[in-house]
């Protein structure tokens, strides 16, 4: 089994949504979501682990051992039935009482098999009883970085799905055609979307929780490979244009004792509080621009000089092949360093 993160890392990623809707919010009409006091515009943490999700299935096949538990439109109590057939003990139908041990079996089973328990943990005690998992990596809601403007916008769909009652044939729906009016076989719809907005999103990676999942340098990789990619694969009519903007700060903790051991602890329980990281980068609207529309119209620092002790600063990029690097300690062009 692959060996477990020994750091632990923070990062802060920037994405844009331009003229669509970044993350509908069920409880207003799917419109997108904004915060009410100061209408700056949110994307839920499970809406980034959706997307995250989505590539790792895509880009790994959805193939042991790195399956994705949590798919759409599926019964999770049928993988947990799977992770105690597979381990000693079986399955027995109606044991939502299984013993500790079984218990402990199932759980490392789906921690070894499915990417997402590993890395974002679950609750599997809804059925046959594999326990719960805390995965080391959590993300935050994101939040824009000024206000955003909800447009609710009418479309014109050129055509109907109606019920023609009483039809029992295609022949019959044809008749039905023919008889209405040009202006009946036409209907309006809306789309809510906003013109533009530029998120901020915040990551925790904890070596302590990696340890008890497994999760390893080889799992990180592909986290940063699905942070970089997860939007270019999930294309839609409603979410606009949606991008991660390069690049993704990372903070990975290293430690500054001489002493091996307790540099080694220092690098697992971390050098510096998260929020002091994330201060060390500031995004700014640039001169002259009151309502932004493009990525360009702002400005990113990183105050390089104010990185804590024991804290190494990479800068998630694109690579040449199209997979995910890390280019350490210098930043990228385009970003202003202070």
């Amino acid at each position: 089994m692959s060996t477990p993160i020994t750091n632990r890392y923070e990062f802060l990623l920037l994405f844009d949504c331009e003229n669509g809707n970044p993350n509908g919010d069920p409880d207003a009409g799917n419109a997108p979501r904004i915060d009410p006091e100061d209408l700056h515009g949110l994307v839920s943490d499970v809406a980034l682990k959706r997307r995250i999700r989505n590539y790792v299935q895509m880009a790994r096949g959805n193939a042991m051992p790195d399956a994705i538990f949590v798919e759409h439109a599926s019964n999770l109590n049928r993988l947990i039935v799977m992770a105690h057939e597979q381990t000693e003990g079986g399955y027995a139908p109606g044991d939502k009482g299984a013993g500790k041990a079984k218990v402990y079996r199932a759980r490392n089973w789906m921690c070894a098999k499915f990417y997402d328990v590993r890395t974002f943990g679950a609750v599997m005690s809804t059925g046959p009883n594999a326990g719960q998992v805390r995965g080391p990596v959590q993300l935050s809601f994101a939040r824009s970085l000024d206000p955003v403007l909800p447009l609710d916008v009418s479309i014109t769909r050129m055509a109907v799905a109606e019920d023609v009652k009483g039809a029992k044939s295609s022949e019959d729906y044809v008749k039905w055609e023919a008889e209405q009016a040009e202006d009946k076989l036409r209907t309006m719809g809306r789309k809510s979307l906003i013109p533009y907005g530029l998120y901020a999103g915040k990551g925790f990676i904890s070596a302590h929780l990696a340890a008890g999942t497994k999760f390893s340098e080889a799992d990180l990789e592909l986290l940063w490979e699905a942070l970089l990619g997860m939007y270019e694969h999930d294309r839609s009519a409603s979410k606009g244009l949606m991008s991660v903007r390069e690049p993704v700060f990372v903070f990975k903790h290293v430690g500054t004792d001489s002493d091996p051991e307790q540099r080694k602890r220092q690098a697992m329980l971390g050098c510096a509080p998260a929020h002091k990281l994330f201060d060390l980068v500031e995004v700014h609207k640039r001169e002259g621009v009151q309502s932004p529309r493009q990525f360009g119209d702002y400005q990113v620092t990183f105050h390089q000089s104010r990185v804590p002790a024991g804290v190494q600063v990479g800068f998630l990029l694109n690579g040449a092949g199209g997979g995910a690097e890390i280019q350490w300690d210098t930043p990228p062009e385009g970003v202003s360093v202070d």
